[in-house]
């Protein structure tokens, strides 16, 4: 029984002590006076009863209720029901009030005025204080508090004639039954009528369970203050112990929103703080640290908005605000969503009819209550099903005197399939399910509805979740049973109680509320208190039973989830194996194993291989032999290696008793247990892990404890009980001992405690030795403590160790001391373990209720157990060493290339999975290639791996992966459990900027001193001292016999011997270079003697025919500067200058006047600048002396210089470095008069810009616009009249809409002119993207640029040209750009290797991952910067304009666009010998640092590896995509270059410059030397001799048009990531070294090996593992392979396939010709998409044919280059390998344009002739690509061939000598070549055909 009300308290308002105007609460009187013994008096009701504090009011409010819950020191909850009322104040009330302490009355008196002083003056200002009347009892009866202090202030508003005292005394006399107990077995007991005497009547019911919680309606309003998400969101932030604050200006809905949501929560109890109307004298209560759930008044929400980690719900507004730093974790899938759903269905029934046609007329909707009820029915069920089976996971540690259970949480959450679930995570943590578990975990106790449900309703909730109406008919049933609890006989609620009348607060009131007499009210409450203890004591008979555990969580599992299909036959093949591995049938398992050892990645599989070896254990043991032993070894490190360190799935728990019973006998007396093989896992070292395990062992003992009296058994046979008794589990056992205990006598209750708590003990015991076996590694020396990084080291720092120093810093340092401290340091392992032990065994013995003498006991014993292990372990590891070792596969040693040598024999190592997929059979299927086991070798040139895949399935591959010893970019040391289950502490990780990452282990016979060994000889090859120490240098002085060591000269000589030897040959050299020069191929290093195979017939002597023009040293040059400057005339840049018509060597000569530029000597000892080379082209007017100040103005002295010539516009593209301060900037920032004095720096300055005047000036237009003096004639020509005075603008691109503004206000700019027809964007804006877009990023449209433009544009660094300001200049305009810096480059390309070869695997699956890294590299962004900016300047140079790139030092981007944009106009470079002659030239020569950004010497380790040219040529590689047939080279050739660049298996990118390569003598000494096969030295001479041999580089779609100027999409959508980054071969390695990746022939079907049937031709290509061209090579590639095998079968010398493609193409046309085709190249072109073909043919439309001229004689002018350059480019394209063939091809001998005279009175026409020795004719055609013969000429008709002479019509411009005749019997024919060579050819080779016939 309890009291309905323990006090009664009436509390008034008072002043504040501290005269403040706010007032407090008093307690005027409490009954009863004297604290109840068991219920003291709650402290502080006075705050409670007015939360927002004590005022006065000035008007009468109307009585307000609500109840208040206060919890007290033992977590009981106090419910203080305040009923308020309002009275006048009054000054002689005021003392009536206080007149029980003269004191306060004085203070009372004090504070009256001061509490009526802030009202308006004048009688009206009538004040009213709050009264409250508070009822405080520990019952929740909220109604019939309302009814009792409503009815007591009822008798006092309405005067009733009843004596207050009788109602107080009865109502604090009024006995209640208890919830759930015995007394509810009538309607009498459960209900009880109570009147306090004022002809009242009120009815209580009990509730029939008393863990029920009572909600009334509140959870029903809660949902429709809140709505269904913001509920369920707070209900997760309660159970996952948040805080949570509710808000309203209602304290009775604080009330209610509070006890709804603690509803929501049963069964868990909520145990932290709860206060549901918090006063305001207490917010600071609100920053505690604890989770809580606290109403407040949402007057004060501004305080609460200062919280940050609180989550706030307004009740008034309908809102949850969550905080950012808060994360409320949702319940699992697919529990939220369906409970979602069932709660709309409950609170919305009308949803599901919303849209009938024909919606039912009534639909029934529940009460409140009801509703109410519905509603936790939902959150019922919601809990039956998140726990459900939690009963199978509880351990009954102890049963007396007291229940002891602990939860397994691994096991639970494993078999429920959460183990990744956030939330029932942290729930399991929680306070509340710790509650839980000691309340309901108890196996003999009252039962509720939640125990039925988890019992018994699984089964049904599981059927219904698809059948929404089943659902709510469960939740109706499940509603009607928690109704019935609350309202058990709602017949019988029948009240009567008085209310006060309508507006009875209105009225004065007769008195103020009078004071009680206490004497009468506590004589009333005595005399109950006598009738009680008289009657009979009312004992709380709870009825008990067993709790129901429902069904096991296994079959939950096997319902909600079906297994695979194939798990069956994967269980038999592990059954098979094991059965075959015990009758010792070894090889027959061994076939098996890797079957078996991949079914153990399955959890079925590895369950079954635990009973399945349970059952070959006898007595606790079973011997094996040792290959026995190594499998069961085996089997057991795969089950556990995926074993996380909780267990979740019982399988460590399953082995743990395994690996103490398998054992081998090593010698007499020695015998070596399976668990020293299988300690490497993480499990053992979890003390989680063995707190469970040995809580489940105690449990299994204690319920034999019980079982075995009954049946007479000893303890060795538990395990063989009858079946009935078996079942019982050791919950149902410990019930029916908890039933039997009050009737057992005291001796036995003792006997019992006693047995139970040895049980304990002696597991304690036997747990420390299991736990020494396991903790305690097999070799106590060095090598294997570092093992401590993983296991106990981890653990010692992560727990609340004693231990100062971590074990494996002392490990660590232990490594290095003298064998004498061994003994010390070993003692360290024992020491660490005896702590984890001890520490264990302190925890489990503390919950278990071991007594502390045993625990004592233990401590001492723990030292002991593990010297004794330790002490067997010894004998074991010595005799184990002595076993014959594992058989490890044979290294493989992998080839070398000529001159490579060994550094490091092979180091065993294991090759593990990086993040790349493919070779690890990841998501996109395939073998798993990686891990594999093998071996490292170090040679001097490359890193090699080769070895064999782990996974036996795999077959025999073989894996090879390495890359360059020089493009090691990082190396790094790591620590990773292997896959053959040993931890092996050494490991690397290296990763190479040729994209090729090695992470690998080194096996444990590789000692530590030879990994170290490895890193240190890997360090010294990357990073030699001098570049000396390269590779490529080392490889030429191995292979040059009699090479004489070089030693260190000055530099004077260097050159001198240069010279020296060069000038042997000069004239020769010069003479054959304008022979050759119809070709734009100069003669490779290996040709230099002989003439070009197609000159050999009859070479024609040129001596006389040298023109002053030719680059002749001339006279007037010394001596010895003329045998330099032989030298430097065969370099690249030469050989372009030439083919560009750039100018000539002298100035003295009569010719060279009329040519703008020429080519000036001035720097060829390097003394003007040392990254340039030796010869420059600069204007013609400019003297060699004024070029000296000039290179003042720029960085590293690197002046303007000319390095191409538009062939149509003649416009110049020019590169510097960017500028000093002192240069063009100067002259625009200070245009301040010089001083008297004027300075060095100004002089330089005026040479500048007189410089870039004479460079305006070269232009041919712009010259002879206006002579010398440009400015009058280049702003009337070009500019119009109404520009005042021409100036230079600056045209930035900080603030594009002000450059927008003043071009349309005043179009004076040049830049005004240049933009696109209806836009006014300038070139500027553009490059800085900030333009309007074109669509796809493709090139404007053709109006982009008008004739109105400067005469050059200046391309220069933003942050140089900073405050320049426009003034008056000459032609020329800064483009001022962002460009982004050397060290952006190397940044974006670190993660652009990560992104592309990531060293471990991706935390999100897919290609997600890779994109968002690759994003982040912004690799692609500078590749779109790059290709904009060379866009814009190919576009400024094809309209006509010149452009000077000066950015940066001139060397790194500067290079990048000057290339790109001469490979964007100009065809040449796009073939193979002029893209080797663009690196020569603009890389090489003019000094792009390789070995700076290659980092290739010990000095440059420091500034890293920048990969400027790989980023260019990434750059080539996206212009490749999208023209593919413009380019005669081949993508691979790119990644080939790219891959050899940084490799430094040749010379060609050593060094930083010309000058540093002749300082070493690495630029000419390849002169005079006569080399066989030997290492080629140079990149551009392996690339020749491998392309005479293969197609490899060679582009078979290259058909490329005339002139064509090429302009890419440059957005980064159109860009590609380049296959170069991610492709792999693992069969073969990088295929760049050609002669390696040629592996050995497949072997014929029948002999190989993988046991394919022998007549299938069948072959399986792995993506990851082949090179798939190889496997799989292109039809073409493969039909000349056919080719040359056909022939060598029929004895014939093969035919080169370049001859044999040229007649394919050839054959091809004629074809077309007879089918009538127009298509000369339909073969290539239908493979490719037509619209790239013409893209970017925008600002004219030329005359056909190419603009590039054979001619060397720079003065040719343009009129005439039309028909030369159609012969140029047909060469070019048809016979571009003729250097490569022997024999010349059958029906194409000689082709090109010559001039023709008609028939008489006829005019000369351009044609195309081909001379076809084969048919003996002279063909000709109208055009280069016609297929139609317009006439042919017999050879066998000609008689002579003789010079001619022109006649009438003849082409002007063209030489007299170029003419020729053919006299046949019928005619005579009239030619003109387009030059005197060519008609020379012409003329030998007409007469080589003849003399052959």
């Amino acid at each position: 029984m309890a009291r309905l009300a323990d006090y009664f308290v009436l509390v008034a308002f008072g002043p504040h002590p501290r005269g403040s105007g706010e007032g407090q609460g008093h307690i005027l009187q409490r009954f009863p006076e004297k604290d109840w013994e068991d219920n003291p008096f709650p402290q502080g009701i006075e705050l409670f009863c007015q939360p927002s504090g004590w005022q006065l009011c000035p008007e009468r409010n109307p009585p307000t209720f609500f109840v208040a819950v206060l919890t007290d020191i033992n977590s009981e909850r106090h419910y203080c029901a305040c009923l308020t009322f309002w009275e006048p104040v009054e000054p002689t009330q005021e003392g009536l009030c206080t007149e029980d302490s003269a004191e306060r009355e004085e203070e009372a008196g004090e504070g009256g005025p001061v509490g009526l002083s802030p009202a308006a003056p004048g009688p009206p200002s009538q004040l009213f204080a709050p009264k409250t009347l508070v009822l405080v009892s520990r019952l929740d009866h909220a109604e019939v508090f309302r009814n009792s202090l409503g009815l007591i202030y009822t008798i006092h508003v309405e005067g009733l004639n009843v004596g207050l005292e009788n109602v107080v005394g009865n109502l604090l006399t009024c006995i209640l039954p208890l919830a759930g107990g015995s007394q509810l077995d009538s309607v009498e007991d459960g209900v009880r009528t109570i009147s306090l005497g004022a002809g009242d009547r009120q009815v209580i019911q009990t509730p029939l369970t008393a863990s029920l919680p009572i909600s009334r309606c509140s959870v029903a309003l809660l949902f429709r203050q809140l709505g269904i998400t913001n509920v369920l969101s707070l209900f997760c932030a309660a159970l996952t112990e948040h805080k949570v604050l509710f808000l309203s200006r209602s304290y009775q809905r604080l009330s209610d929103a509070c006890r709804g949501l603690l509803a929501l929560l049963f069964p868990l109890r909520y145990s932290f703080t709860y206060v549901p109307i918090l006063p305001a004298q207490l917010l600071e209560v609100l920053s505690t640290p604890t989770p809580f759930i606290i109403g407040v008044n949402a007057a004060f929400q501004a305080e609460a908005q200062e919280l940050l980690d609180v989550i706030v719900a307004d009740l008034d507004g309908g809102t949850v605000t969550v905080p950012e730093c808060v994360h409320i974790p949702p319940l699992p899938e697919p529990l939220q969503s369906q409970t979602h759903s069932i709660l709309s269905m409950v609170l919305d029934p009308e949803l599901e009819l919303a849209d009938l046609a024909f919606p039912p007329s009534t639909t029934s909707t529940s009460s409140l209550k009801m509703q109410d009820k519905e509603l936790r029915a939902v959150f019922l069920r919601l809990f039956a099903q998140l726990l459900q089976g939690y009963r199978w996971c509880l351990h009954m540690v102890r049963v007396h005197p007291e229940p002891v259970i602990r939860f397994h949480k691994a096991a639970f959450l494993g078999q429920r399939g959460l183990v990744e679930d956030d939330f029932l995570m942290k729930v399991l943590e929680g306070m509340a399910f710790a509650g839980f578990v000691s309340e309901r975990g108890v196996p003999y106790r009252p039962t509720d509805l939640f125990d039925e449900l988890v019992a018994h309703e699984v089964a049904r909730m599981r059927a219904d979740e698809n059948h929404p109406q089943r659902v709510l008919r469960h939740v109706k049933e499940l509603a009607e049973q928690l109704y019935k609890n609350e309202n058990p006989y709602p017949a019988v609620a029948m009240h009567k109680v008085q209310r006060p009348g309508e507006a009875s607060h209105l009225r004065r009131a007769p008195r103020p509320f009078p004071r009680l007499d206490e004497g009468m009210v506590q004589w009333i409450v005595d005399q109950a208190t006598a009738k009680m203890q008289g009657a009979p004591p009312a004992v709380k008979a709870e009825k008990r039973t067993t709790v129901p555990s429902g069904p096991p969580m296994t079959a939950i599992l096997e319902r909600s989830s079906g297994l695979h299909g194939n798990s069956a036959r994967r269980l038999e093949v592990v059954r098979s194996c094991i059965s075959y591995v015990f009758e010792g049938k070894m090889l027959e398992a061994k076939k098996l194993l890797p079957a078996v050892l991949r079914a153990l990645k399955g959890r079925a599989a590895r369950r079954c291989l635990a009973q399945e070896l349970h059952l070959h254990v006898q007595q606790n043991r079973a011997v094996l032999d040792h290959q026995q032993f190594d499998f069961v070894v085996r089997m057991m490190n795969c089950c556990l290696q995926d074993c996380t360190s909780l267990d979740e799935h019982g399988i460590a728990a399953a082995l743990l008793p395994l690996v103490t019973a398998f054992c081998r006998k090593l010698s007499p007396g020695v015998t070596q247990f399976a668990y020293s093989c299988v300690q490497e896992h993480v499990v053992w070292s979890t003390p989680q892990f063995w707190e469970a395990m040995f809580y489940g062992d105690v449990q299994t003992h204690i319920r034999a404890l019980y079982l075995e009296p009954a049946e007479d058994r000893d303890p060795s046979q538990v395990g063989e009980a009858c079946p009935q008794e078996d079942e019982r589990s050791a919950l149902d056992v410990a019930s029916e001992q908890r039933r039997l205990w009050p009737t057992l006598s005291r001796e036995r209750q003792q006997e019992l405690v006693q047995k139970e708590e040895s049980t304990v003990f002696s597991q304690a015991v036997h747990y420390a030795s299991r736990m020494s076996y396991l903790l305690l590694p097999l070799d106590g020396s060095k090598s294997r403590l570092l093992r401590e990084r993983a296991g106990l080291g981890d653990l010692e720092s992560a727990s609340n160790s004693l231990l100062t120093n971590s074990m494996a810093g002392s490990v660590a340092e232990s490594c290095d001391t003298e064998s004498g401290f061994e003994d010390a340091e070993t003692c360290d392992v024992p020491g660490a373990v005896v702590r984890f032990i001890n520490r264990f065994v302190d925890k489990v013995c503390t919950e278990s209720g071991v007594t502390s003498d045993h625990l004592k006991g233990l401590h001492v014993m723990v030292p002991d157990i593990v010297q004794m292990h330790i002490e067997t372990l010894e004998a074991v590891h010595r005799e184990s060493k002595r076993l014959p070792p594992i058989q490890k596969p044979k290294l493989l040693r992998p080839r070398l290339l000529p001159g490579e040598e060994w550094v490091l024999d092979g180091l065993r190592v294991y090759l593990l999975p990086d993040g790349r997929e493919e070779g690890a059979g990841g998501s996109r299927g395939g073998p798993a290639l990686l891990p594999a086991e093998g071996a490292v070798f170090l040679t001097t040139y490359r890193v090699i791996f080769t070895g064999m895949p782990t996974d036996p399935l795999v077959g025999e591959q073989v894996v090879v992966r390495s890359f360059p010893v020089a493009a090691l970019t990082k190396e790094e040391r790591i620590n990773i459990q292997t896959p053959s289950d040993q931890y092996l502490p050494d490991g690397l990780q290296l990763r190479s900027c040729t994209f090729q990452l090695l992470k690998m282990v080194f096996d444990e016979e590789v000692g530590s001193d030879s990994a170290e060994l490895f890193r240190k000889q890997l360090h010294k090859l990357r990073y030699p001292p001098d570049i000396r120490g390269t590779f490529a240098l080392t490889l030429g002085s191995a292979h040059i016999p009699g090479r004489p060591p070089r030693a260190t000269k000055d530099k004077g000589p260097s050159f001198r011997t240069l010279s020296r030897n060069l000038m042997k040959n000069a004239k020769r050299t010069i003479g054959r270079q304008y022979v050759t020069r119809k070709k734009y191929n100069p003669p490779s290093w290996e040709h230099r003697g002989q003439p070009s195979p197609e000159d050999q017939e009859d070479e024609i002597s040129v001596s006389e025919e040298l023109e002053p023009s030719t680059l002749t040293p001339s006279l007037a040059l010394k001596p010895s500067d003329r045998m330099t400057m032989s030298s430097l005339v065969e370099r690249a840049c030469c050989r372009d200058y030439q083919r560009l018509g750039l100018g000539t060597l002298s100035s003295s000569l009569s010719r060279a006047r009329s040519e703008p530029f020429r080519v000036s000597p001035v720097n060829r000892m390097y003394a003007i600048c040392r990254s340039y080379p030796g010869l420059l082209i600069v204007p013609q007017s400019v003297q060699d002396n004024a070029l000296q100040r000039v290179s003042r103005c720029y960085r590293q002295n690197r002046f303007p210089v000319v390095c191409w010539r538009s062939g149509r516009s003649k416009a110049v593209l020019l590169r510097s470095g960017g500028l000093h301060g002192k240069g063009v900037v100067g002259l625009f920032k200070a245009q301040n008069a010089p001083s008297p004095g004027q300075s060095q720096a100004d002089s330089s300055s005026l040479e500048q810009e007189k410089y870039l005047q004479a460079v305006v000036s070269s232009m041919p237009r712009y010259a002879d616009a206006s002579g010398r003096n440009t400015l009058s004639g280049f702003s009337s020509a070009h500019m119009g009249s109404h520009v005042p005075s021409p100036r230079a603008r600056v045209t930035t691109l900080s603030n594009p809409m002000a450059a927008l503004a003043s071009r349309r206000t005043a179009s004076r700019g040049k830049w005004g002119s240049v933009r696109a027809g209806g836009r006014s964007t300038d070139v500027g804006t553009r490059l800085a993207g900030m333009g309007p877009p074109q669509a796809n990023g493709a090139p404007p449209d053709p109006g982009f640029l008008r004739p109105q433009r400067a005469a050059l544009y200046i391309i220069g660094d933003k942050a140089q040209l900073k405050g320049v300001r426009p003034d008056p200049l000459q032609q020329w305009e800064l483009v001022p750009i962002e460009v982004f810096e050397a060290r952006q480059v190397k940044g974006s390309f670190k993660k652009l290797l990560k992104a592309c070869v990531p060293g471990c695997p991706a935390t999100e699956p897919g290609s997600a991952s890779f994109l968002c890294l690759l994003e982040d590299s912004e690799w692609l962004i500078q590749i779109h910067k790059l290709l904009q900016v060379s866009v814009l300047v190919v576009e400024l140079l094809d309209s006509g304009s010149s452009v000077l790139v000066s950015l940066e030092d001139g060397w790194d981007i500067t290079t990048q666009v000057v290339s790109l944009v001469q490979l964007l106009s100009d065809p040449f470079y796009r073939t193979l010998e002029g893209f080797r002659l663009l690196v020569e030239k603009e890389w090489l020569s003019f000094g792009h640092r390789f070995s700076h950004r290659g980092a290739h010497t010990l000095a440059g380790q420091s500034s890293g590896f920048t990969p400027v040219f790989l980023q260019f040529l990434d750059c080539v590689h996206q212009v490749h995509l999208q023209f593919p047939m413009e380019f005669e080279f081949s993508p691979f050739y790119l990644k080939f270059l790219g891959y050899h660049h940084a490799s430094h298996r040749f010379r060609t990118f050593l060094l930083d410059s010309d000058y540093e390569r002749i300082e070493l003598g690495l630029l000419y000494e390849e002169k005079g030397e006569r080399r066989g096969q030997s290492a080629c030295r140079s990149v551009w001479e392996y690339v020749e001799r491998l392309s005479k041999r293969t197609p490899v580089f060679y582009n078979y779609l290259y058909a490329p048009e005339d002139a064509e100027v090429l302009r890419p999409y440059s957005n980064v959508s159109n860009l590609k990531v380049w296959d170069f980054y991610t492709e792999e071969t693992l069969a073969e390695g990088p295929p760049y070294d050609w002669e390696l990746a040629q592996g050995p022939p497949e072997p014929p079907e029948e002999e190989r090996p993988d046991g394919g049937a022998p007549q299938s031709r069948r072959r399986v290509v792995w993506p990851c593992y082949d090179s798939c061209p190889r496997a799989q090579p292109d039809a073409i590639s493969q039909l000349l392979e056919e080719l040359q095998r056909l022939e060598t079968e029929l004895g014939r010398p093969p035919e080169r396939w370049k001859d044999a493609w040229d007649r394919v193409k050839a054959a091809q046309r004629l074809e077309g010709r007879q089918d009538g085709r127009g298509t000369p190249s339909s073969l290539l072109v239908s493979s490719v998409p037509h619209h790239r073909r013409s893209l970017g043919v925008y600002l004219q439309e030329g005359p056909v044919g190419s603009t590039l001229s054979l001619s060397l004689d720079s003065d040719q002018s343009s009129g005439s280059t039309a028909s030369g350059s159609r012969q140029a480019a047909r060469r070019s394209t048809s016979t571009l390998y003729s250097q490569f063939q022997t024999a010349e091809s059958e029906n194409r001998s000689y082709e090109g344009t010559l001039y023709k005279k008609g028939a008489f009175m006829k005019p000369w026409k351009a044609r195309w002739f081909v001379l076809d020795k084969t048919k003996h004719q002279l063909r000709y055609y109208d055009h280069r690509v016609d297929t139609e013969c317009k006439g042919f000429i017999d050879l066998a008709e000609v008689e002579a061939v003789a010079p001619g002479t022109p006649t009438l019509g003849a082409p002007k411009t063209v030489d007299e000598k170029a003419f020729f005749d053919v006299k046949t019997t019928r005619r005579v024919y009239n030619f003109c070549a387009q030059d005197v060579p060519s008609a020379q050819q012409w003329v030998d080779q007409i007469q080589s055909c003849l003399s052959d016939a």
